[in-house]
């Protein structure tokens, strides 16, 4: 019986710590981000300058634990935002800017491409709620 509550005791211990290290980062009041180049409806040229801003919110490297910061991550031809508490993935639809950069060169094909910015947190978590930018379009020549 005692190794029964003893085994019982470690799982509600591993289960809580497993569950706030998902929890997600509360989002600042009135924080907010935005694609301030290029605008929605844009024609650019392959290679083109992105750049982003923020409000309500410092930026900060990932790994960072200041309180009320975190970093861009901007999301190409993506679906869908990352919803709260979630890691929002690297690949082809997710940029990291993990450094705290504030713009950045994209290169994409031809043709018509939607661009946003969500906001992660020191772990690359999406906040609760969201920090998104509007997604906007562009044609890249």
């Amino acid at each position: 019986m005692q190794t029964f509550m003893l085994r019982a005791a470690f799982a509600g211990l591993v289960l809580g710590a497993s569950m706030l290290a998902n929890a997600a980062t509360p989002a600042p009041a009135g924080a907010s981000v935005n694609i301030v180049e290029p605008t929605s409806g844009a024609v650019v040229e392959g290679k083109f300058k992105v750049k982003f801003e923020v409000k309500g919110i410092a930026l900060a490297p990932a790994g960072d634990p200041t309180a009320n910061t975190g970093h861009h991550h901007l999301l190409v031809d993506a679906k869908s935002i990352v919803p709260a508490g979630q890691v929002i993935p690297t690949d082809d639809n997710h940029k990291h800017f993990g450094k705290a950069q504030t713009e950045t060169e994209l290169e994409l094909k031809p043709g018509q491409h939607t661009l946003q910015l969500e906001l992660g947190d020191k772990n690359h978590m999406a906040f609760d709620p969201p920090i998104v930018s509007e997604k906007i379009t562009i044609t890249v020549k």
